[in-house]
């Protein structure tokens, strides 16, 4: 044994180790002791897992997995709730038509039908929305037109539109005029050599 080492060291260690790695092992040593000791484990802890752990451990996931559900329906709701105002496009109010007429066809479309809603005047234009259903396509080049009618006289055009596909069609038009009490709408065809307002397809079920 060498003389100005720690003998606990000293016992770990073979007779031939150098001098350097004897020091380099006693300066690991102490710094070992002065280190302290560790906590003690709790009586839970040291008892290990049990029945009340597991059960405490579970409920806590899956209350965490319901709020994450619930805050994930909030948030579709939210989306869909904003979704359909923004493609409504109007708010309470306005959500109710000021006018709503039942078009039948004539005899030059007995078969057509169509529902046309007038809302309420964005800065002097009223939007309509027309659902129309049983006209005939027509030629190429040619199209429907829907025209104010007032006091029993077609008065001004409100829009144009075709029909491409035997199924039931719903537009957007506008009425950019000042509208009067007892105004309606017809739908008509372009008439012989494309004269306007050409044939009526479409008018009011009391008309």
């Amino acid at each position: 044994m060498n003389p100005g080492h720690d003998s606990g060291v000293d016992e770990l260690l073979p007779a031939d180790t150098p001098d350097a790695e004897r020091q380099r092992l006693q300066h690991v040593h102490e710094l070992l002791l002065q280190v302290d000791p560790p906590p003690e484990l709790s009586p839970e802890l040291e008892a290990g897992p049990n029945l009340g752990l597991t059960f405490a451990r579970r409920r806590t996931v899956v209350k965490r997995r319901a709020m994450l559900l619930l805050a994930a329906a909030l948030v579709l709701v939210l989306v869909f709730t904003a979704g359909y105002a923004v493609g409504n496009g109007r708010n309470d109010k306005s959500a109710v038509p000021v006018r709503q007429l039942n078009l039948k066809g004539t005899s030059r479309a007995p078969r057509a039908q169509a529902t046309l809603q007038v809302w309420h005047s964005n800065a002097g234009n009223w939007p309509m929305t027309l659902s129309v259903a049983g006209l005939p396509k027509l030629p190429p080049r040619q199209y429907y037109y829907v025209y104010l009618v007032r006091q029993g006289k077609i008065v001004a055009p409100c829009g144009i539109f075709r029909i491409t596909r035997h199924r039931p069609l719903t537009l957007e038009l506008t009425a950019p005029y000042p509208l009067e009490h007892g105004d309606s709408w017809v739908v008509t065809r372009p008439g012989a050599g494309g004269v306007e307002p050409g044939q009526t397809v479409l008018r009011p079920l009391k008309a």
